[in-house]
């Protein structure tokens, strides 16, 4: 069993009676900053507490256009800074770490540059990893050269056999809808790819889907704060040819797994998920498409990422608290 509590999901193993503090992971839901709410994730969250012993936040946001850039990043630190002056939630400031998913991991990175939250000369840091997951980190690249920036397969067949990118079509929308109209499109809160390292977390799991125009913008930046150098915007992230089997991540390829540790506790992590699309690991995923294969594969997929996930939060960031 689970003890939930809004959007507040504990371990089984912990004792609400104790004064044991829990790693925490703030996640934040997708949806272009337009839409979307923090119970879309419930089934992540429910499954990712239950797994590892660590307290899962979800987050909410205002969403675009009645409330445009930068309103969610600011929405976001200050449901941040609420929970973690929260005495009575069993949250280790040691061990912190922002997720999100697609709008959701631009905001679990932009957020964490924030004085409040980076910490310096106003105190600590305060968020010790973010994991974004196929998250928008770029937009200065024009949407044509992001879409051929990632490979088509029409050999898998269904969804993922489409010779265009299943974003094509709301990006723009979700765009419009978001940006201010004369807006610096390299400003570090809308595109974290020119975010300083030293402004980010020292811990980075960066995780892209191959089916994905966005997913040479996550190789690029992952790329880049490991010291391996920035791809060209339109270098392709992953293969041409079905590269797995049903479920199965690639980890002995380093176009979809590396792992660069620096010294202390730096360290940053790639994923790029094989033969799959853009919100593979989202529940609302059966109902947007009919595709029996794809939502087997996604589902056995969503497993192993969490898995990784979690193995890397504890080998890494939250390894030992940081904590006074």
């Amino acid at each position: 069993m689970l003890t939930r509590d809004g959007s507040i999901f504990l371990p089984k193993s912990h004792d609400p009676a104790s004064s044991q503090k829990l790693p925490t992971l703030f996640t934040i839901h997708g949806g272009g900053f337009v839409v979307g709410t923090p119970e879309e994730n419930d089934a992540w969250n429910a499954a990712f507490a239950a797994r590892f012993p660590v307290l899962v936040i979800a987050l909410n946001y205002a969403k675009a256009p009645v409330s445009v850039f930068p309103t969610a990043v600011y929405d976001v630190e200050q449901l941040l800074l609420a929970a973690l002056a929260d005495d009575s939630l069993p949250i280790d400031h040691g061990r912190v770490a922002t997720l999100g998913f697609s709008a959701g991991g631009n905001l679990a990175l932009s957020v964490s540059t924030l004085p409040s939250l980076r910490g310096g000369d106003s105190g600590p840091r305060r968020v010790h990893a973010a994991v974004p997951v196929y998250a928008v980190l770029d937009f200065t690249v024009p949407q044509a050269a992001k879409t051929r920036s990632r490979p088509y397969k029409p050999a898998l067949g269904g969804v993922r056999g489409k010779t265009y990118d299943l974003l094509t079509m709301i990006t723009p929308v979700f765009d419009w809808a978001y940006i201010p109209r004369g807006q610096d499109l390299a400003d570090p809160l809308l595109s974290p790819i020119y975010a300083p390292p030293e402004h980010l977390p020292s811990s980075v799991f960066m995780i892209g889907c191959e089916l994905d125009m966005l997913a040479g913008e996550a190789w690029r930046m992952i790329r880049r704060l490991a010291g391996r150098g920035m791809n060209g915007v339109e270098e392709m992230a992953g293969r041409e040819e079905v590269v797995a089997g049903k479920g199965e991540l690639i980890l002995d390829d380093q176009r979809f797994c590396f792992e660069e540790r620096k010294s202390g506790r730096t360290n940053y992590k790639w994923l790029l998920v094989p033969d799959t699309i853009h919100g593979f690991d989202q529940t609302n995923i059966e109902v947007m498409v009919r595709d029996k294969e794809l939502l087997e594969d996604a589902r056995l997929k969503t497993a192993e990422s969490q898995k990784a996930i979690g193995e890397w939060l504890f080998a890494g960031p939250f390894a030992a608290s940081l904590a006074d």
